[in-house]
């Protein structure tokens, strides 16, 4: 009988509303699928977080991004242009969840190659739901690229 381990996915949420954040770690733990979630409030500690610069110098390279628009120091939208012109990054995909509605935003997000754009629910569950629809989706039935959440040896 072979033994293997299921690794849990690497999630990064970028992202600065603290009940946001809450209602995301919750939904996450209610999920079936293993998971880590790491959280950054803005999106120059997103950066940091991705090139383990200052206290992220062990953080693993996340298998998803969930990523606000809308971020203090260097907004969401510069955060996507920087991860999708990166060779090392630009397969990791990236769910814009935000409460933006702007067409120019949602033009703007699939244009620097977001992964996909929903715009957050204001009810808190629909919040949950579309949180764990992310997770089902990205985590349990979309194939991502080998050696996702690991750092070049």
């Amino acid at each position: 009988m072979s033994e293997f381990t299921v690794k849990p996915a690497q999630i990064l949420l970028v992202e600065d509303n603290p009940g946001d954040v809450q209602l995301t770690k919750e939904a996450l733990e209610n999920c079936k699928m293993l998971n880590t979630l790491h959280v950054v409030m803005d999106g120059e500690e997103a950066m940091e977080f991705l090139y383990n610069k200052g206290k992220y110098q062990e953080a693993p390279v996340p298998d998803i991004i969930i990523l606000d628009l809308n971020l203090p120091k260097i907004d969401g939208r510069e955060v996507l242009r920087r991860v999708k012109n990166d060779d090392k990054f630009k397969t990791i995909p990236i769910v814009i969840l935000t409460t933006s509605k702007a067409e120019e935003d949602i033009i703007k997000s699939y244009e620097y190659h977001a992964n996909c754009y929903i715009t957050k629910p204001l009810d808190l569950e629909n919040f949950i739901e579309v949180v764990k629809a992310i997770e089902n989706f990205w985590m349990g039935i979309v194939v991502l690229p080998q050696g996702s959440g690991e750092k070049d040896g």
